[in-house]
């Protein structure tokens, strides 16, 4: 008996886990250094926000279909694609969400090419901690 009252515990403490994770932010980030995917997870767990990542184009796909973050950001350079061709999809098929593309390459006419496709915000690498949390409080 006390081992099913222990299991039937673990399982409601399992699903209230999953209840609350699901009312978080959810922020997908779309690059394909590592360390910029886990800096930028790092940094929005300690916003208490979820976060997931991927390393290209074709993964953002899925991962948008699946579960549909509140904010993305987005590499410009990745192994399948420009970021930049990618945010008018984003903005057609999920208008609500956020666009904060990331990139090493700041270029006026790359910033006029996501501003026109429909970013949000447009910051260049290296990224540092400041930085990410001042993106994320202007769109937040």
């Amino acid at each position: 008996m006390k081992g099913r009252q222990l299991l039937t515990k673990m399982l409601t403490l399992e699903e209230n886990h999953t209840i609350q994770d699901k009312n978080k932010l959810k922020v997908l980030i779309v690059d394909d250094e590592l360390d910029i995917c886990y800096l930028l997870s790092g940094v929005m767990r300690q916003r208490n926000f979820r976060t997931g990542f991927v390393t290209s184009l074709s993964d953002a796909s899925i991962a948008l279909r699946d579960d549909t973050p509140s904010l993305i950001f987005l590499d410009n350079r990745l192994p399948d694609g420009y970021g930049l061709d990618f945010i008018p999809y984003i903005k057609k098929n999920y208008p609500q969400t956020k666009v904060v593309v990331i990139t090493a390459h700041d270029s006026l006419s790359d910033k006029n090419r996501a501003f026109a496709g429909g970013a949000d915000l447009f910051i260049c690498k290296p990224l540092n901690r400041e930085l990410i949390n001042r993106a994320i409080d202007q769109l937040v």
